[in-house]
């Protein structure tokens, strides 16, 4: 899905377009997004994509929603 990834005041935060969603990022696989796991203040975990060079925010990206596990 494509989301925007943009820094703000608060920290890095995402917008999903077709859900009208903005989410804080609020836990990270790696130090930088890129390459692993997000963690949605919603509880929505987004697989984000790998670059060898990152891109500048703001920036619209495809991720992927993973699935959201069971507890």
């Amino acid at each position: 899905m494509k989301v925007m990834v943009r820094n703000t005041p608060k920290g890095l935060e995402v917008y999903v377009p077709k859900k009208d969603l903005e989410e804080l990022v609020v836990e990270r696989e790696h130090d930088a997004i890129w390459g692993g796991w997000v963690k949605l203040a919603n509880g929505w975990r987004l697989q984000m994509p790998a670059y060898d060079a990152p891109p500048s925010l703001p920036a619209t990206i495809e991720a992927r929603k993973l699935a959201e596990a069971e507890d």
